[in-house]
């Protein structure tokens, strides 16, 4: 009758995961909002906490959070404003320069491998026709749509209409005890990795922008905020970054010594704020095994796309704090970290 019941309870778990992993894709334009705003707010509630022991009210800290989260995007627009200037403002001598690299390029894979390009069109206006770059209007809409749920879900968390405590008392954790114990570390571990991993990736963004100004790499601001952003996708961003801006680098400046040097600079502050310091201020608790972060990486972008790339790690740290407050999935939660 015992095994005739766990090879039930078997069943229905192969069954109901890939069920829930299904619907997470059919309505991600609901819970990719939902879990980045449950981040922002995680980030601000020290401060509302803070404001609330000093009598403060709370739509008032309320309106100062959502004050505080525009100045910011404020500031990421102004500076991608900034970028964009610097990027019209540009003469053609870099398209000159990548279209004779790109044609020294599609030379040598003609000879050396025989493959064939159309010569009918010039290669760089290719990119910029409509049917490669799609309709830019439909991006915008989605990407608005997206930031106006994700500020209506934070203005909920903060509010605490969205209670995730008794969501897991009431489903995951069922003793009082052991749920308050579990959240109040979720909380905190993710607090720190949220903080960490911002001022880490604005710390690289700096530093990346920072050596394209001193190499005298063409947009400077760009890169930057490039770097920063594509940090936030552990591991795979780091390496994206430097090979992407190597390739540009090495259109725009000749191969000499000096874009050696850069390439190491650049590397070099990935190394040092990625791999160095990074760890450091996360500490143990973070410690994730890489083949997990590789297949959650995997798994949370196949489901979600870009979005699913930067929450997979602080969802499998959320996760992985879940499993361990059970003795049967403890030893899951061990396999996560590499323990």
């Amino acid at each position: 009758m015992l095994d005739q019941r766990r090879t039930t309870n078997l069943l229905l778990l192969i069954i109901v995961i890939p069920l829930v992993f299904y619907l997470l894709k059919i309505l991600s334009f609901i819970f990719i909002p939902l879990i980045f705003s449950m981040f922002i707010a995680l980030l601000f509630l020290p401060l509302m906490r803070w404001l609330g022991k000093r009598k403060v009210p709370k739509w008032i800290s309320i309106v100062l959070v959502i004050l505080l989260i525009f100045i910011g995007l404020k500031v990421g627009a102004e500076l991608i404003k900034l970028s964009s200037k610097q990027i019209m403002a540009s003469n053609t001598e870099f398209f000159d320069k990548a279209e004779v690299k790109l044609a020294d390029a599609k030379l040598y894979l003609e000879e050396t491998f025989g493959i064939v390009f159309q010569n009918d069109k010039n290669m760089i206006s290719g990119f910029f026709e409509k049917d490669n770059i799609g309709t830019t209007f439909d991006f915008l809409r989605k990407f608005l749509t997206m930031i106006l749920m994700t500020a209506f879900f934070v203005v909920l968390w903060l509010a605490e209409s969205i209670n995730v405590h008794n969501v897991l008392n009431n489903t995951i954790l069922k003793q009082k005890h052991a749920s308050v114990k579990a959240f109040m570390k979720i909380e905190k571990d993710l607090i720190t990795f949220i903080k960490v991993k911002f001022f880490v990736s604005l710390l690289t963004g700096i530093g990346t922008g920072l050596a394209c100004l001193f190499f005298d790499v063409s947009f400077p601001i760009f890169w930057g905020l490039f770097a920063f952003v594509i940090n936030f996708v552990q591991m795979v961003g780091s390496f994206i970054s430097v090979i992407l801006l190597s390739i540009f680098a090495f259109v725009e400046l000749d191969p000499t010594s000096t874009l050696f040097f850069f390439i190491v600079s650049i590397t070099g502050v990935q190394v040092l704020f990625g791999a160095i310091l990074e760890p450091i201020f996360m500490g143990k608790s973070f410690s994730i095994n890489i083949i997990t972060v590789l297949v959650m990486l995997m798994l949370w972008g196949y489901i979600w796309g870009i979005p699913g790339l930067i929450m997979a790690i602080p969802i499998t740290v959320f996760i992985k704090i879940i499993l361990e407050q059970f003795p049967n999935t403890k030893k899951i939660a061990n396999i996560l970290s590499g323990s």
